[in-house]
């Protein structure tokens, strides 16, 4: 049934390939004409020309890259040809050298231009004279296609980043100052991009008014105005075509309201979405900053994951490597250096650390042109609302036959009966005014027929949603997240940070062959008095060079450590001890520096010490570490073999500390002497110096949202880089690890398994510890692929991209994530709590069965007003529902319907069924059981009393015919709130739980009763009703109310259901018997 309801055209993909552009026209080009509102219904569909453009836009950027690219390999030829002929270069190399060394600037190797004053002109040109006294002596313009252009000459002529620096007036050791930011910003322009002014009320009302069957109706109105004023007079000849006018203005009008009212939301969401941080330095403090308040001038850190937030010259760091990907389009990672110093705005920092001078901000960056373009193209339409733009298709067309027909017959009759009565030849104005209300009825059952809405339901119930969950800690980055999060069968979560509450202090500490605890109180005292002054130094170098994290005073005074938990943990130990870390920054210079990452799981660094030896430091993951380790530290300071035996109780010492929930990781060090330093690090022969404890305490929520998981069918696996040992006391602490046949398993073994091995594991599988997060993108490519999950999986860092990206849905943490992997994923969880990813998984569900809800009350709705009019019109003649009374029953049905169904909130018994899966009909067997059901109460009644309504009522007299009328009229639009009432739960008899919490429903069905009263009772000259008698309306109310022991008669029918395995569920509770019916 759903295939015939819902072509192939329009079943996309919620990920991959097949979510294409081919794929997005395709279903765009299977809706065709039959739209009412192209405006409006493909409001929230994204804008393939804009994004055509954008393409077209990257592809251009791509030139002055490649360009640079080819000079630099072109550089680098001549260098190698050069070098055949050193032998007579030899003494100009040692002039060039001895010059250097006494300070004077020559042209790099690259250059032969000489360093003049026209390099100074040049880019004076044109400068502002406000620029002028503020100190600057660059033009913005000039700046920006420095930069823009890969123009290293000029870079050199102006003595590189150090004479930029000077010409914007700041220093590259204390930054900018606070008080230049404000003349910055007007000179040089803000940090923000040209975006679509948001849309004014009144715009929407505008494009509510496009609807094709609205202007039709509002011409047929103007028609009937003039004939009736010339026929009837005035006032009487313009009730008919005012009326209408009336209930268009009503309808238009609503429909504005709840549109207006969704775009705030999403501008809201918007606004949230780019809210990004950087750390700069200003006023010779490291602090953090909106990307939005950036200036040019800034110095600002760039670190792994991070987003480059404008364009800027490298001014020093280590292995910078940058995925420029999401700018030009290529994804080759390009290294950044002096000779490659360019960094551009949205590009992305993929490995290593530095810092930039900012050139370039806002609309004069590729980035912010770029963007302005990428912004127009919208977001991708969510699977959901696709599908319902082909059940609305598909409506639709069954919709304009019956129009068609209805029309059709009710002319044919109208004419037989002028032929019966030889007035074929005899036209009046009357009989002008019946084909156009016989017309216009058509129309409107078109307005009725065509669920416009439909598809509009899913945004605006996304949209509530979105709006709650931000509430709630959780920013939806995707539409389609939120409703594809109500299917997962499977969430992979980190542990740190996320079942964990990532506030880390060292426990525990293993050093000179003794373990002992950390009291934070007790200063230098943590440690025996018996280790000497030289294990102290060595633990102080190891700490604090060996550290991506810094320790910096804020303008208050006090002391803040920037950087991970883990880190500062770390750090705080240090300082604990009693440890300088400017101190020792200042005496040892970094040689090199090999950032941490999730493949390595160890950060290490290159030292010149005091004495000037030169020194590696390493500290990472503890087996990692200790394999790289063949001495120890002694408590004199000597580095001493490290026995078999010594290597079994370290491991001991590891495995007791992880056995107690604590993270553990090594420090160890390296003399460097043979020069090898110049190279690389040494992966060999360290010597360790101490393991670390580090407790991060579980959250208390966690139990039990783990709980609320696995009683929804849903499976939780953490996935970590700790120690096996830790991750299993961390899982069972969080109700993960339960049962015997619960598996664990260690990231290198996972990898070696085959695919079919892995298929058969996975099932089991609850914890993987020491995984990289290439084993957490096999772990979801074949839960997704092979098993058919439904995988959510969080992530953190730069590394996990891969996997948040083949996920159905990627959560990123909101705190410790990169803006990579923020990039990357569909949800961003604010608080970094795992009880906050269960919450989104309750409202994706609450959106799916809302929209579920909707669908029923709007397709029992079409069924009865378009077969009561069409059976109607071919046995009678005429049509009870008029075309006013047709738009306030579509009002009832489209607008209000969905706000009332749409926007329920999620309540518990959603996480006590299984989630549906990912092949299961979205118009399921008891929704049709339940719309056809209903269908045939209502015509039943509305037929019965259409034919022989009078003589049951006992209706006599010349206005029997509109009182009948107004009175089906009445009872169709009960039934309807009833059904409204009835839907708010599919399968459950008790419909009114959390109804009266719920003022949304609560208030629309009071407002569509009293509305209902005010058009029956006053408004009768415009909707061609008459007021009724108390006993006509309790009766209307009573034929309505009996839908509701209907439905509670037609959820008892059994509806026969796929049987629920572990992989796939069809996402509805067994019938409940006995008690449990309620």
């Amino acid at each position: 049934m759903e295939k015939f309801f819902i072509p192939p055209e329009f079943d996309l993909p919620n990920k991959g390939e097949g979510r294409s552009v081919e794929a997005l026209q395709r279903w765009r080009d299977a809706v065709g004409k039959l739209v009412k509102n192209r405006r409006r219904r493909f409001r929230y569909a994204a804008d393939l020309e804009k994004r055509s453009e954008a393409k077209e836009q990257m592809k251009r950027l791509r030139v002055p890259l490649a360009v640079h690219n080819i000079l630099i390999v072109i550089k680098a030829s001549v260098k190698a040809l050069e070098n055949i002929r050193v032998c007579f270069v030899a003494y100009t190399a040692a002039l060039r050298f001895i010059d250097g060394a006494q300070g004077k600037h020559l042209p790099s190797e690259d250059s032969s231009e000489p360093v003049g004053l026209d390099g100074e002109t040049d880019v004076q040109n044109g400068l502002p004279e406000e620029a002028r006294l503020a100190g600057f002596q660059i033009h913005p313009d000039k700046l920006a296609s420095i930069v823009s252009s890969y123009d290293i000459k000029t870079v050199r002529k102006l003595n590189g980043v150090e004479g930029l620096a000077d010409k914007l007036n700041v220093s590259l050791d204390k930054g900018v100052n606070s008080s230049d930011v404000p003349t910055r910003q007007n000179i040089f322009g803000p940090n923000r991009y040209t975006e679509k002014p948001p849309k004014s009320f009144w715009l929407f009302v505008w494009e509510a008014l496009h609807d094709l069957t609205l202007i039709i109706l509002i011409v047929c109105a103007l028609v009937s105005i003039a004939v009736g004023l010339a026929t009837e007079g005035w006032p009487k000849g313009m009730y008919d075509g005012l009326g209408i006018i009336l209930s268009i203005f009503l309808v238009v009008m609503v429909t504005a309201i709840s549109d207006y009212k969704q775009s705030l939301q999403f501008k809201e969401l918007d606004k949230e979405k780019k809210k990004i941080f950087v750390q700069v330095i200003r006023d010779g403090n490291r602090q953090k900053v909106s990307i939005f308040d950036l200036v040019v001038g800034d110095i600002v850190h760039l670190s792994i994951g991070d987003q480059v937030p404008a364009d800027g010259i490298f001014i020093s760091g280590y292995n910078l490597l940058i995925d420029q990907s999401s700018l030009t389009g290529e994804s080759v990672p390009i290294n950044i250096y002096e000779k490659r110093p360019f960094l551009l705005a949205g590009s992305k920092v993929q490995d290593g650390s530095g810092k930039m001078l900012v050139t370039t901000v806002g609309m004069r960056t590729e980035w912010g042109k770029l963007m302005e373009t990428l912004s127009e193209g919208g977001e991708d339409e969510t699977p959901l609302q696709v599908k319902l733009n082909g059940v609305a298709t598909i409506i639709g067309k069954i919709g304009l036959l019956f129009a068609s027909l209805t029309f059709l017959v009710l002319t044919i009759r109208f004419l037989v009966e002028k032929g019966i009565r030889h007035e074929f030849t005899i036209w009046s104005s009357a009989d002008a005014m019946k084909l156009l209300n016989y017309f216009a009825t058509a129309v409107t059952i078109i307005v009725v027929a065509v669920p416009e809405g439909l598809p509009l339901a899913v945004t605006l119930s996304l949209a509530f949603a979105m709006k709650k969950l931000m509430n709630d800690k959780a920013l939806v980055r995707h539409l389609s997240a939120c409703e594809t999060m109500g299917s997962a069968t499977t969430i992979c979560t980190d542990k740190t940070g996320t079942l964990t509450t990532n506030h880390m202090v060292v426990s525990k500490i293993w050093i000179c062959g003794k373990a002992k605890e950390v009291d934070a109180t007790g200063g230098r005292d943590t440690l025996d008095t018996d280790i000497s002054e030289q294990v102290l130094d060595v633990l102080f170098h190891a700490i604090f060079n060996n550290t991506g994290s810094e320790v910096v005073m804020n303008k208050d005074g006090k002391r803040t450590i920037l950087g991970t938990p883990t880190e500062s943990a770390i750090l705080e130990y240090g300082l604990l001890l009693g440890g300088d870390f400017d101190e020792q920054r200042r005496v040892c210079k970094l040689l090199k520096v090999e950032p941490f990452n999730s493949e390595k799981k160890k950060m290490s660094v290159l030292v010149a010490l005091p004495d000037g030896k030169i020194r590696a430091f390493c500290k990472g993951a503890s087996e990692i570490i200790l394999k790289t380790c063949d001495s120890v530290i002694n408590a004199d300071g000597e580095s001493v073999p490290l026995s078999e035996e010594q290597v079994s109780n370290v491991n001991d010492v590891i495995n007791g500390f992880a056995n107690e929930a604590l993270r553990t990781l090594c420090l160890a060090f390296k003399d460097v002497d043979d020069g090898s330093h110049e190279n690389s690090i040494p992966d060999s022969g360290y010597t360790l110096i101490a393991v670390v404890g580090i407790k991060d305490p579980v959250r208390p929520e966690v139990k039990e949202a783990v709980k609320s998981c696995l009683a929804a069918g849903i499976t939780v696996r953490m996935v970590t880089g700790d120690n096996v040992n830790t991750a299993i006391a961390i899982a069972k602490e969080c109700g993960i690890l339960k049962d015997d046949d619960d598996l664990a398993i260690e990231g290198p073994d996972f990898r070696q398994k085959t695919p079919y091995e892995m298929s058969q594991l996975i099932p089991k599988l609850k914890v993987m510890a020491r995984s990289s997060p290439t084993d957490k993108h096999v772990l979801v490519k074949t839960a997704r692929n092979v098993l058919k999950e439904v995988v959510a999986v969080t992530g953190d860092g730069t590394n996990d991209a891969p996997a948040l990206h083949e996920a159905d849905i990627g959560l990123a943490m909101g705190i410790s994530g990169t803006e990579v992997a923020k990039e990357s994923a569909d949800v961003i969880v604010l608080d970094d709590n795992f009880a906050t990813i269960v919450n989104v998984a309750k409202w994706g569900r609450a959106v799916y069965i809302n929209i579920q809800k909707f669908v029923q009350f709007q397709l029992t709705v079409n069924i009865v007003a378009l077969m009561i009019n069409f059976v109607s019109a071919c046995i009678t003649g005429s049509a009870p529902l008029t075309a006013v009374q047709l738009l306030w029953v579509n009002l009832i049905m489209d607008t209000l319907g969905a706000l009332a169904l749409a926007t329920e909130p999620p309540h518990d018994g959603l996480m006590q069924r299984p989630p549906v899966g990912r092949t299961e009909s979205f118009i399921t067997r008891t929704m049709w059981r339940n719309i056809i059901g209903q269908s045939i109460y209502q015509l039943a009644i509305l037929l019965v009393l259409n034919f022989i309504g009078k003589q049951i009522l006992g209706l006599r007299g010349s206005d029997a015919t509109v009182v009948l009328n107004t009175f089906i009229f009445n009872t169709f639009v009960f039934c309807q709130v009833f059904n409204e009432i009835n839907s708010r739960d599919m399968e459950k008899i008790n419909i009114f739980r959390g109804m009266f919490g719920n003022w949304i429903f609560t208030g629309i069905i009071a407002a569509t009763v009293a509305f209902q009263v005010i058009i029956v009772e006053f408004l009768g000259t415009f909707a061609s009703t008459v007021p009724l008698s108390w006993q006509l309306w309790l009766l209307s109310v009573l034929l309505g109310a009996v839908s509701m022991p209907i439905a509670v008669v037609l959820k008892c029918i059994p509806v026969e259901t796929k049987t629920p395995t572990a992989k796939q569920h069809d996402g509805y509770d067994p019938l409940p018997s006995g008690p449990e019916l309620a």
